[in-house]
């Protein structure tokens, strides 16, 4: 099980940061969000669309849906949502979240 999650993690990581990062957002759709957490729970759950005692067929649902999946919902988002999740996911500061063009109100200081 944990073999399949990160080598999942590995192949769906700048997505992944991505939605991530949109899932926080305070303007993301709760669609967004019930498609998320259903992803992780597809990927959680014991149950397949293909059974995994099946050699390599059982593993290439989850290599080949989840990521297809996560695109997928990525794809839908609304422009500025997409914008800043994928500014934070470089790491980049985060603008305002009303204003996803402006700089911050409040400068960090460290």
């Amino acid at each position: 099980m944990w073999k399949r999650l990160t080598l999942i993690w590995s192949l769906v990581r700048g997505d992944a940061k991505v939605a991530w990062h949109a899932f926080r957002h305070p303007h993301a759709p709760g669609w967004f969000r019930a498609g998320v957490i259903g992803l992780g729970l597809y990927l959680l759950s014991p149950v397949d669309l293909i059974p995994d005692i099946l050699p390599l067929l059982g593993l290439a649902d989850d290599l080949v849906l989840v990521p297809l999946a996560l695109h997928w919902l990525l794809s839908r988002l609304p422009a500025e949502v997409l914008q800043e999740a994928r500014r934070r996911a470089a790491g980049q500061p985060a603008g305002d979240a009303r204003h996803p063009g402006r700089p911050p109100l409040v400068k960090r200081v460290d």
